[in-house]
């Protein structure tokens, strides 16, 4: 007898889901019984040039249980669109993976503010609106007796460590973790999970990399070795009802999954009061105290320059 499948009857909507891990998480999740809305434009890795042919394409080779979305995300309407699309097609909109991102680099002392305003747009503004739409009818859902929905946002190490010239690309990555915190506690009462993965795989962003050293040139050449199905097999899970963990920081490696520290107070020191203590003082106690405690300006391709387990 074969074991029943994990997402069977559920109905998921994945942005950025016709290629790279969007497309393997899409696959994981129809592969487990789910319906899929595949949310993809078909822009290239920096937001240009649409093509949404290939989600179209990405749709009709999975057969009925898969439609696509080709509109802008990041155009009003067009999550509340989305999640209708769900809804009127499959009948709910159980899961949510934000996984779409651009890339537009730049030094700090060079990036333009209309790439700065673009990457933020695609990579934290439009997962926002998607979440904001689809969270009342999964609240709703789950009043009704339907099994609460399973939310998961597509981070990266970047927006965790930092990477030289991605400021719009690790702030909004950043700031797609601190939603997923935010999301989890709005929701919990709903029984709804929202958790964040941060992917270690081969994707159009780390064919984008320029290695500014060796070590980065070793990263490239070991990421580009690791099949996304990984990362589809760990969303997959936290996407299914055996799930139990919320507001989580996760990521994956090939065969390694990490579960990720959180920002929380790492000491603490007690400074004179202001009608004693200049600031120069105080900046002694601080050297005194916090100096051997520093996190260092590893980038995350240095941080993660390991051999990958495959």
């Amino acid at each position: 007898m074969m074991a029943p499948l994990l997402l069977e009857g559920r109905v998921a909507l994945v942005t950025g889901g016709a290629r790279g891990i969007g497309l393997a998480i899409v696959q994981a999740l129809h592969a487990q019984g789910a319906s899929v809305v595949i949310a993809d434009n078909g822009v290239s890795i920096g937001g240009d040039d649409a093509d949404p042919d290939i989600a179209r394409t990405a749709a009709a080779e999975l057969g009925e249980r898969a439609v696509a979305f080709t509109s802008d995300l990041c155009e009003p309407g067009a999550a509340e669109a989305a999640v209708a699309l769900a809804a009127g097609r499959f009948g709910a909109i159980d899961i949510v993976v934000n996984n779409a991102a651009i890339l537009r680099d730049a030094f700090i002392f060079k990036a333009q503010r209309d790439d700065w305003q673009r990457v933020l747009a695609t990579n934290l503004h439009a997962p926002f609106a998607l979440l904001a739409a689809a969270s009342g009818s999964m609240r709703d859902q789950a009043k009704a007796g339907r099994a609460p929905g399973r939310i998961v946002n597509i981070v990266s190490s970047a927006g965790l460590v930092g990477n030289l010239g991605q400021a719009a690309y690790a702030t909004a990555k950043a700031g797609l973790f601190g939603l997923t915190r935010v999301v989890a506690m709005d929701l919990a009462r709903s029984g709804i999970t929202c958790n964040a993965v941060a992917p270690f795989a081969a994707t159009r962003v780390t064919a984008s990399i320029q290695p500014a050293n060796e070590a980065q040139a070793e990263y490239k050449t070991r990421a580009s070795r690791i099949p996304p199905a990984y990362v589809a097999r760990l969303v997959t899970f936290l996407s299914s009802g055996a799930n139990t963990f919320s507001g989580q920081l996760l990521g994956v490696r090939g065969r390694e999954v990490f579960l990720f520290s959180q920002p929380r107070t790492l000491h603490r020191v007690v400074g004179d009061t202001l009608a004693r203590q200049d600031a120069l003082a105080l900046g002694g106690v601080l050297e005194a105290e916090f100096t051997d405690r520093l996190t260092d300006l590893a980038t995350d391709l240095e941080l993660f320059n390991t051999e990958p387990l495959l």
